[in-house]
């Protein structure tokens, strides 16, 4: 069978792809206080250290497909950025966030190290124009109705921009009405374009069109079997969202992973990573 070589995709002290070892992309979904944010982004530091793996550090400025209006939105671009900023000058981590307007993208880039696409947003022509100009690399979320295969034309439009550092993410497939799925073939198939894949594993388990506070909302047991499948796969980071207490979470709280047990499936997954990668 071909072995499937990705770009090479350096980010600060970072490299996602090629024959380099698994990345964490990771943290709150949302940002909600710089306190407990502060406390998951040193946490998450602390254990990539410890285990010798990159680490990128997420959480959404804004939440800009909550259900309802009454749901907690964020604290905006100017609070968000500040306090992501103050995040990678602290722990000198690079950072990703989410944009969802083309007039965002320019004052969102002068602090993001890595601009993210969201999936219901994927097939936006002037949004990924628009993020391919900064020269940030972009990682682009798979939409929940689109075909591994059809990520071609994503990329082909960022490329077209001048985007020259593209992650595509895998976020699972809508099968039916509120499930998502994946495809373990997904992660072949868009790895064929090119660039470093990433597997958004919690977003997977989100039931959706129900809230994310109730407890129906979401699987988190299933996080660890699906991350080590997409692990053996072939994927170049993985996706976490992680809360230091998921059920009071702001957002996604039935689907984030306890911070408190990351570090042990990360030793678990790097050493599946060895075994795929041949160290």
């Amino acid at each position: 069978m071909e072995d499937i070589k990705t770009k090479e995709i350096t980010i600060k002290d970072v490299v996602i792809g090629g024959d380099n070892r698994l990345v964490l992309i990771g943290g709150p979904c949302v940002i909600e206080s710089e306190t407990l944010n502060m406390k998951v982004a040193e946490k998450l530091r602390e254990i990539t250290e410890k285990l010798g793996m990159g680490f990128i550090y997420k959480s959404s400025y804004a939440k800009d497909n909550r259900s309802s209006v009454k749901n907690y939105y964020g604290p905006g671009i100017e609070e968000g950025l500040r306090i992501l900023e103050k995040i990678k000058n602290t722990f000198g981590i690079p950072v990703l966030s989410d944009v969802h307007y083309p007039d965002e993208v320019d004052m969102a880039s002068e602090v993001l190290d890595v601009i993210q696409i969201p999936a219901f947003l994927s097939m936006q022509t002037r949004l990924a124009l628009k993020v391919a100009s900064t020269g940030r690399p972009v990682n682009v979320k798979k939409a929940q109705f689109l075909a591994p295969e059809d990520m071609r034309h994503v990329v082909g439009k960022l490329e077209a921009g001048g985007a020259k550092d593209i992650l595509l993410t895998e976020r699972g497939t809508v099968f039916g009405y509120h499930n998502l799925v994946v495809d373990m073939r997904s992660f072949r198939t868009m790895r064929k374009l090119g660039y470093p894949v990433v597997f958004d594993v919690t977003h997977t388990v989100r039931r959706y069109g129900i809230p994310s506070s109730d407890p129906r909302g979401g699987s988190p047991e299933d996080v660890p079997a699906l991350a080590r499948a997409g692990v053996a796969a072939g994927i170049d980071a993985i996706f976490i969202e992680t809360h230091p207490e998921p059920q009071k979470a702001l957002s996604d709280a039935y689907s984030m992973l306890p911070l408190d047990e990351v570090e042990e499936l990360l030793k678990v997954l790097l050493e599946i990573d060895t075994i795929v990668k041949g160290y």
